[in-house]
């Protein structure tokens, strides 16, 4: 029998558990604003980089995980992978059910919560989210369905925004202006080997965490702001949530953000944004 013991002083009152439902009520109407797949298409090179990195073969089943407008989807069906496309966003998947049509590839898309995969154990031979599952509320909850519904000896696979890059500090800024809730962890966890092998360690036979770099080219950096404000759900709803002076403060941090890491010398954006791709084998 485990006896625990509490170590807080005399009348400390307990920090109440932070209410996820409600966050991530709260996220899906951010992720429902603006259009995230103007910026999703951008990112296309990732998904494609996972599934090599992933060595995904033709007939494999394969799982996309809150997969946007379905960046890995297309690169695994584009590998005659049998690949099932979920979001709790429809709207999303509507766009990657159309990017699906018009390449002629074979997808099944299906509303689903990474938290909560209405899918069988041991289903898919290969599980994959691209800047996705890490923003859940529960994340351990999330990581634990992924290796559910992955079969034995299957592969999981990941590109998650590092907490120190280009994104990763962008969420920082955010953060100064409009906090995140109390008790739920930064989804740039995901990004840090640290916490993929306490999350998946016990349950895999090997991880590979790759540093890699995606670079955000746009005409200057207004014209970066202008459209994740736009359609950004998450930066939408920062500025949405500030009264004129604090969005000029915002806009004015962001901007010394991509000055400081902006490698264009011509007036146009060119950053490197630092992301882990993961791939995990299921014991």
């Amino acid at each position: 029998m485990t006896t625990i013991i509490d170590c807080r002083p005399p009348g400390t009152p307990r920090k109440p558990a932070p209410d996820l439902r409600a966050i991530k009520t709260k996220q899906q109407a951010a992720w429902s604003s603006g259009d995230y797949a103007v910026i999703g298409t951008t990112l296309q090179i990732v998904g494609e980089q996972l599934a090599e990195a992933m060595d995904l073969r033709a007939g494999q089943t394969v799982l996309d995980v809150a997969a946007g407008n379905g960046n890995v989807t297309l690169a695994a069906a584009r590998r005659w992978c049998k690949v099932t496309s979920t979001d709790y966003v429809d709207m999303l998947l509507a766009v990657g059910r159309k990017r699906a049509d018009a390449d002629r590839l074979d997808v099944k898309f299906q509303v689903a919560d990474a938290e909560d995969l209405p899918f069988a154990d041991a289903s898919y031979d290969a599980v994959v989210s691209t800047f996705g599952v890490m923003f859940t509320p529960n994340q351990d909850r999330a990581a634990a369905e992924m290796l559910r519904v992955c079969k034995r000896g299957g592969r999981i696979g990941l590109a998650n925004w590092t907490p120190d890059g280009f994104i990763g500090q962008m969420f920082k800024t955010l953060g100064k202006y409009r906090p995140p809730p109390t008790g739920v962890r930064s989804p740039a966890v995901w990004g840090t080997r640290d916490w993929v092998q306490v999350t998946f360690g016990t349950a895999t036979n090997a991880i590979a965490a790759q540093p890699r770099n995606f670079t955000f080219r746009y005409r200057s950096a207004q014209h970066f702001l202008d459209v994740f404000r736009t359609y950004y759900g998450p930066v939408l709803k920062a500025f949405e949530a500030l009264d004129e002076v604090k969005q000029k403060d915002l806009n004015s941090d962001l901007h010394v953000l991509i000055g400081r890491m902006n490698k264009a010398d011509d007036g146009t954006m060119v950053v490197p944004s630092e992301y882990l791709e993961v791939v995990i084998t299921k014991r």
